[in-house]
């Protein structure tokens, strides 16, 4: 396993590349470079944050493209997701603009989502909850999910917690961009601390909302 040097520019101008040129003769010919500045940081990385968050896994750089109008075969940001549990953890992404970091939880049952819901509706998982996506924002994050356009039925249309309680899913993220610290050694700290600012809302998942 290779020592973590950071995340190379290399990494950002290959993404920027890819966006004019997203087709399997570019890639071919680049993938050279895919492997070198991106994988191979992503995986130093992600094998030294392993001990403290969970085993990782690396997303595929091809597009699913079977039902899209947009036949673009590579996806445009590599993904990674370091989880305990199935669907549950952190997320980090490398793609022309710099680095994204978030977790949260991004596949659910119908019973999973049935048990999120009930821990949303009770006064004290919901108001932790709340008091936990109130403080991620407060720090910089954004909150995501798919959401209902409404308050799901057999909820109160005027619940305190609705907004909470029409996602289907739920994760905070970051835009960090291309700050000094990204191709350096120093990115793994910088990761692992908003991977810990983040770790009350995937423990209150964990808790709450397994799969």
């Amino acid at each position: 396993m290779s020592t973590f040097e950071g995340i190379p520019a290399a990494a950002f101008r290959f993404y920027a590349e890819l966006e004019e040129n997203n087709n399997r003769e570019w890639w071919l010919e680049n993938k050279n470079r895919y492997d070198a500045d991106v994988r191979a940081p992503l995986s130093a990385l992600l094998a030294d944050l392993e001990p403290e968050f969970g085993p990782a896994k690396i997303f595929r750089p091809n597009r699913d493209i079977r039902f899209s109008q947009d036949k673009s075969p590579y996806k445009t940001a590599q993904g990674a997701f370091a989880s305990r549990l199935e669907g549950v953890g952190f997320y980090v992404q490398v793609n022309a603009d710099g680095l994204l970091i978030g977790g949260g939880y991004h596949s659910h049952t119908p019973a999973q989502l049935a048990r999120y819901r009930g821990a949303v509706d009770a006064p004290d998982s919901g108001g932790q909850l709340q008091e936990i996506v109130d403080s991620l924002s407060a720090a910089g994050f954004f909150i995501e999910g798919e959401q209902l356009k409404t308050v799901p039925r057999g909820f109160d249309p005027e619940h305190a917690r609705g907004r909470l309680l029409k996602h289907r899913y739920l994760s905070a993220g970051m835009e960090v961009g291309q700050p000094s610290w990204v191709s350096t050694p120093a990115a793994q700290a910088e990761v692992a601390s908003r991977w810990e600012t983040l770790r009350p809302l995937v423990d209150w998942i964990s808790l709450h909302a397994a799969p």
